[in-house]
């Protein structure tokens, strides 16, 4: 019984794996990257808490926008509360008369997130260059919010 070395005229019985091995990995990080995406429900996360000191601010040159857990924006300390479609004209006439006037958004802790986002939104429209958002890194609410 001899057997013959190379290439003659037989067929190959190996299965060549290499294809389907390549294959399966394309298949694999496509649904590394999908599942993510098809999960709706939010997760219940508890955020970090910061213990970095405050950035010094300048009072005079800042303009403060609040949002309430009502959704009325207030600016600065005023207690005249404007609602969101009266913002956009209001901040344009900021930022026509400033353009470098820096933004700080400080909103109710009980707001859905969109309507953060949304406000942030309304802020860039504008033509707000710098928007910052405010928070109290204990958690604590706070004092001298309208």
């Amino acid at each position: 019984m001899a057997m013959s070395g190379g290439n003659a005229g037989g067929t190959m019985s190996d299965i060549n794996v290499t294809p389907l091995v390549d294959v399966m990995l394309v298949l694999l990080i496509i649904f590394m990257i999908t599942a993510p995406m098809l999960n709706n429900a939010g997760v219940e996360i508890d955020l970090p808490k910061s213990d970095a000191p405050p950035l010094p601010m300048e009072q005079d040159d800042q303009l403060m926008l609040s949002m309430t857990a009502d959704r009325k924006v207030y600016f600065n300390d005023q207690d005249t509360a404007f609602e969101l479609d009266e913002l956009l004209p209001r901040l344009r006439a900021i930022a026509q008369a400033n353009p470098d006037q820096p933004v700080f958004l400080r909103a109710d802790g009980d707001l859905p997130y969109r309507e953060v986002v949304g406000l942030l939104d309304l802020a860039k429209q504008a033509g707000m260059p710098r928007v910052g958002l405010v928070f109290d890194p204990t958690g604590e609410p706070v004092q001298g919010a309208p």
